[in-house]
């Protein structure tokens, strides 16, 4: 299996069973759309992300992401202000964020991020289209930013990701299934 130094895996819950059962470098996406952050939750999750040397990182709350002192805040392709950028943060603290074509990648360098989850990659029940690996690699090939690729990743298209110049993958399903380890 290919060595990425970057993967990320979304959880929108706190299932420490489940979380323990992944790679320990693989590092934590907290994005719940659906429910009010709750700091106590949060604090639980960075804590146990601390203890375990992972990398965490909430999804489109900056203002958390900088009080509790989490590694990053990632913002959501749908996410267009420009909010994110040249703020008074940690030279530790890191903002990535997603896009599904050119004018969002734009959006998110604007943004101010040092990383772009570019998606969806491959197939997935729930999206019409997937970029493949031609048009992915059209679109990020003269980035500045380093390149994660996202989307219906799973154990039989995972090595079709050395056609790209990604840096690292995201998953939901696969990572869940398998805990990469």
């Amino acid at each position: 299996m290919h060595k990425y130094n970057k993967i990320y895996y979304f959880i929108d819950d706190f299932d420490i069973d489940e979380i323990k059962k992944i790679n320990k470098n693989i590092s934590l996406i907290y994005r719940n759309y659906k429910k009010k952050y709750k700091i106590d939750l949060i604090k639980k999750i960075r804590d146990f992300c601390i203890r375990e040397k992972r990398k965490f990182f909430i999804s489109n709350n900056l203002k958390i992401a900088k009080k509790l002192k989490l590694d990053g805040v990632y913002i959501p392709s749908f996410e267009r202000i420009k909010k994110f950028r040249n703020l008074n943060i940690n030279k530790n603290f890191t903002i990535i964020g997603s896009a599904h074509n050119m004018a969002e990648i734009i959006n998110k360098k604007e943004q101010g991020c040092s990383e772009i989850f570019v998606s969806p990659i491959f197939k997935k029940q729930k999206y019409k289209f997937n970029l493949g690996i031609k048009k992915f690699n059209l679109m990020t090939n003269s980035l500045d930013v380093k390149i994660i690729a996202l989307g219906g990743i799973n154990s039989s298209n995972y090595s079709r990701l050395k056609l790209t110049n990604c840096d690292g993958f995201a998953a939901i399903n696969w990572i869940k299934k398998t805990g990469l380890k």
